[in-house]
């Protein structure tokens, strides 16, 4: 059996196994200001009805654990509101919320064009 690792590229690996060829590319990780966009984009999204934990879950693709230290920064910071009903929680993006994802995907783009990632 032979087995051969060569890197092909910055950001994935090429496999020879067997005469056939896999590549595999390594998990790029997001940063904490790109999960804040991305939880501040899906609430936004949601509209003024807001989104329930289980929908943000899903979308912004984090565990309950994490999730929950983003919100209770988001909420602390007046960026999003909770709701709680009937035991559940629904979270609405604020004024202050808009303003500053707006600000952020500018910024975003700008760096973007330098080649940098936030």
């Amino acid at each position: 059996m032979y087995f051969f690792l060569k890197k092909s590229t910055y950001k994935s690996f090429t496999f020879l196994l067997f005469k056939f060829r896999v590549t595999l590319d390594m998990v790029v990780y997001r940063t904490s200001m790109q999960i804040v966009g991305d939880l501040l984009t899906v609430t936004k999204d949601s509209g003024e009805e807001g989104i329930k934990t289980t929908h943000l879950l899903a979308q912004a693709n984090l565990s309950h654990s994490r999730l929950s230290k983003f919100l209770e920064n988001l909420t602390g910071s007046g960026l999003v509101n909770k709701i709680e009903y009937d035991g559940k929680n629904t979270f609405v993006i604020t004024p202050k919320g808009r303003q500053y994802l707006e600000d952020y995907m500018q910024f975003s783009d700008v760096a973007g064009a330098f080649g940098l990632e936030l």
